[in-house]
């Protein structure tokens, strides 16, 4: 498939109403969503389009809490920005294996981040759980 820059390119729009910008954010969701195969195709990943469409939905879920208008046509804009790059293969496989792919959390904390906190939820069990220590009488 050869690459047309100009395929995909939207103008940035600004958002008038809460509805307005769900709009768009379920428009951009619907690209990515049908362009799952395409993008294992394009890279020949060694994923199904289903992890793809899996990792996507993990991504919109992560700014589901977002309410401000301003926000969500910034992030809609980054989101059209990412497809454009990906749909039209000027990305390499890290990028989409790392970035595009990779689960979102929270990093794993040090001991002495943990310590710095005041706690250790590790080795801490609550009394409610009903688990018995091995040692106690």
């Amino acid at each position: 498939m050869s690459t047309i820059p100009a395929r995909l390119a939207r103008v940035a729009t600004r958002s008038n109403t809460p509805e307005d910008a769900r709009k768009k954010v379920i428009k951009l969701y619907r690209d990515w969503y049908r362009g799952a195969p395409e993008i294992c195709t394009l890279y020949s990943l060694n994923v199904t389009p289903a992890y793809i469409r899996h990792s996507i939905r993990q991504i919109f879920e992560e700014n589901r809490h977002v309410n401000d208008i301003r926000v969500v046509d910034q992030l809609v804009q980054k989101g059209r920005q990412d497809y454009q790059e990906t749909m039209n293969c000027w990305k390499q496989n890290d990028h989409i294996m790392g970035i595009l792919l990779q689960p979102r959390g929270r990093p794993p904390r040090t001991f002495m981040q943990k310590f710095l906190e005041g706690r250790d939820e590790d080795q801490v069990l609550p009394a409610a759980t009903g688990i018995l220590y091995p040692n106690a009488p």
